[in-house]
């Protein structure tokens, strides 16, 4: 196929990404014709794949608001994939132009995109780097030329940790993340589980294999577990609609569709 220009150079057209086929589910415009064919396989197993990306989506952007508002400005956001369609320095900088925002991502493609997308950005920056080698991350330079350590920062776990298996020791890798941050710093997850789930999403679940980047769904308590001591803000760990909704409306008959738990913890 022809590369259209926005993607950089060295990207296979030809193997789906995970990060585009996300993309495409919440209404982005840099994944292809392969990612789509791979996202509608998905959906023809769980109908309502789209609306569970779209509820991880919009729950980022009610808890950047916040932290923005709440006077956080720097952010950490792992596993970030392409920043598009009100990603996390959209949505902090339209609050404040400030606001710093370091991306890390393992998926090259996501990176390649990210590093087009942000050119040009002196507040935000992309790191190709795996969440379950957090030492990496933190002693990386250009993480810790954009990022103050001295002050807080949000880490933001969107939607990344089921893609860590447990023998990557998950938690143990939070733990340190959480370690390497001011008081006042503030732990965002969101987290895929099966719980109400039906026997569908399971089988949507092989086809995430297909993308090297296999889910590994958990149940509530496993997933509430990773916030460790750090006392989560109300409503606590509910499913994606029930994090402090714009409007009750749209929380619709059934959070638990969304298929995933969402929560955010603050170290004070």
């Amino acid at each position: 196929m022809t590369r259209p220009s926005w993607a950089p150079e060295g990207i296979d057209l030809d193997r789906p990404s995970a990060s585009r086929v996300y993309d495409f589910f919440v209404g982005g415009m840099h994944n292809f014709e392969i990612d789509r064919t791979l996202a509608r396989q998905i959906e023809s197993f769980t109908p309502n794949v789209a609306e569970t990306m779209r509820a991880n989506r919009d729950l980022l952007r009610r808890c950047v608001r916040h932290l923005v508002d709440a006077g956080i400005t720097q952010f950490l956001d792992l596993g970030s994939g392409i920043p598009t369609v009100g990603n996390v320095h959209e949505v902090a900088q339209a609050r404040n132009p400030q606001a710093r925002v370091v991306y890390v991502d393992i998926d090259p493609v996501a990176v390649a995109h990210s590093r087009a997308i942000l050119d040009g950005n002196p507040h935000a920056a992309v790191v190709q780097a795996d969440v379950a080698e957090p030492d990496t991350i933190l002693n990386d330079p250009l993480v810790r030329e954009v990022l103050d350590f001295e002050r807080p920062i949000a880490v933001l776990l969107l939607g990344v940790l089921h893609f860590v298996p447990d023998e990557a020791d998950p938690a143990g890798c939070v733990a340190r993340l959480q370690q390497a941050v001011a008081p006042g710093s503030y732990l965002a997850i969101t987290h895929a589980t099966a719980d109400g789930q039906p026997v569908e999403v399971l089988e949507a679940q092989k086809l995430s294999g297909r993308t090297s980047t296999e889910i590994v769904l958990r149940d509530r308590n496993h997933i509430a577990g990773f916030f460790h001591d750090w006392p989560l803000l109300e409503p606590g760990l509910v499913h994606l609609p029930l994090w402090r909704p714009d409007n009750p409306a749209d929380v619709g008959e059934h959070p638990e569709f969304s298929g995933a738990y969402g929560g955010l913890a603050l170290l004070s």
